[in-house]
């Protein structure tokens, strides 16, 4: 696998791991640089008595460094495995020592033991799982009628009294939903609450954000009447889990699957994670969402711009984009990412979809040939046929892509709805880079 040092960096913790994994890709830091066909290891003095062992898993990216460092990856295992990026050159090939060993294997037996682990079914009694499972259907109801009598009052006082909303108006009714046992539809009022009031088009976001939560007060008495797929996806969103092994148990999809994006995001001391994925043959666009606190490491390292060999598992729903990697196979070299050739068939593809379910708020779109524009008070990304579609306000860039495209078409990759997307990656000269 060839690794891009834009890759490495997206792995890094923090900025100041950044520079110092730079300062470390330095071959006079290192007392030893060897690799074999799993892994890449090094010896680097520190302040210690004894060199720190550092080394990195290159099947399924992992790291592991005896430096007392908590973060993840540490600045040695960024700084061994840039310069081996750099110029492989630098290193030799050896057999693994015991310590380097020692750890794959470890690595190897304990996602052996995982598997096995989720494999046991655990009893539950099912007399007592269909009581609670009645008590929280009760809660759920008795929340949702309060909530449509919210929803039916911002209608009947109209739109023009929410800016001058406190916060508290929507925290009391997240709060509600918590104690509801309904916690989806707790995080969509949260999203209400959190949209811009003093920006142009506010109203159209919430909106749609609330005939979203009308939509699932509607369905759920009507639930048995709805598709299988559909039923899962409202359950979801209102807060109902369907739990990993659950998922994982399910036949998946094995694919050669290319990392598009990774978004990251920290929340108090939880760290929230989202890749997108392509894969080449299914054609399906995946969302593996990773949460875990700080100084944990991730269940999966996935690089933007690299290709895996892994089987996934997607999460119950119509039309759903959120899976599981069930197992990974290695890291390998692919071919070329197929995308679309206008907007007008991106619009029609995602009107498909929303017609059987009106819940996603985002979709993932490759599209070839779109030009970046800046027109009097908005960037816009305009295809072959001079159709365009806005730049979203989220996105921090734009005079970057701009100068990445240097005026030409450009492939991309982006998320969005209806006319406004959000660039994540774009291909500039066959070679694939994050827009970060």
């Amino acid at each position: 696998m060839e690794f891009s040092e834009e890759q490495i960096f997206s792995l890094a913790p923090d900025e100041s791991s950044k520079k110092s994994g730079k300062d470390l890709a330095n071959p006079s830091k290192w007392s030893k640089r060897q690799f074999s066909e799993r892994a890449l290891w090094g010896e680097c003095q520190g302040s210690g008595k004894l060199p720190y062992q550092t080394q990195v898993d290159l099947s399924n990216v992992a790291f592991k460094c005896s430096c007392p460092s908590r973060k993840f990856p540490c600045k040695h295992g960024l700084g061994l495995l840039l310069l081996y990026a750099r110029d492989k050159k630098l290193f030799s090939q050896a057999s693994e020592p015991d310590w380097v060993t020692g750890w794959l294997d470890k690595r190897t037996e304990k996602e052996e033991k995982k598997v096995e682990k989720k494999a046991k079914v655990k009893s539950v009694e099912p007399a007592a799982q269909a009581k609670r499972q009645e008590n929280r259907l009760k809660r759920v109801e008795e929340g949702m009628a309060e909530l449509r009598l919210w929803i039916n009052d911002i209608i009947r006082n109209g739109l023009l009294n929410i800016p001058g909303k406190e916060p508290a108006y929507f925290e009391t009714m997240v709060k509600r939903m918590v104690d509801a046992q309904a916690p989806g539809l707790a995080a969509m009022i949260r999203t209400l609450g959190s949209i811009n009031f003093f920006q142009d088009g506010w109203q159209t976001s919430f909106l749609d954000q609330l005939i979203r939560i009308y939509f699932l007060l509607e369905g759920f008495p009507r639930m048995e009447s709805l598709p299988i797929e559909l039923q899962s996806e409202m359950k979801t969103w209102i807060g109902f889990t369907q739990s990993q092994e659950d998922v994982k148990a399910e036949p998946g999809i094995r694919d050669d699957w290319f990392v598009l994006a990774k978004q990251s995001v920290k929340e108090e001391n939880l760290n929230i994670e989202r890749n997108w994925l392509y894969g080449l043959q299914s054609q399906r666009y995946a969302l593996i969402l990773q949460f875990y606190v700080k100084g944990q490491i991730p269940e999966v390292n996935l690089l933007p711009g690299s290709w895996i060999d892994a089987e996934l598992c997607y999460f119950k729903g119509s039309h759903s984009l959120r899976a599981l990697v069930k197992e990974q196979h290695g890291i390998k070299q692919q071919g070329v990412v197929p995308g679309m050739s206008s907007w007008n068939d991106v619009i029609e593809s995602t009107s498909k979809i929303m017609s059987v379910n009106p819940f996603l708020e985002n979709f993932p779109v490759i599209i070839d040939n779109v030009v970046p524009i800046k027109g009097n008070n908005q960037w816009l990304l305009k295809d072959e046929a001079g159709e365009g579609v806005t730049i979203s306000q989220l996105f921090q860039f734009p005079w970057k892509l701009m100068a990445m495209s240097g005026g030409a078409p450009i492939k991309l990759f982006a998320i969005g709805k209806e006319n406004e997307f959000e660039p994540l990656g774009v291909w500039v000269n066959g070679h694939y880079k994050l827009l970060v």
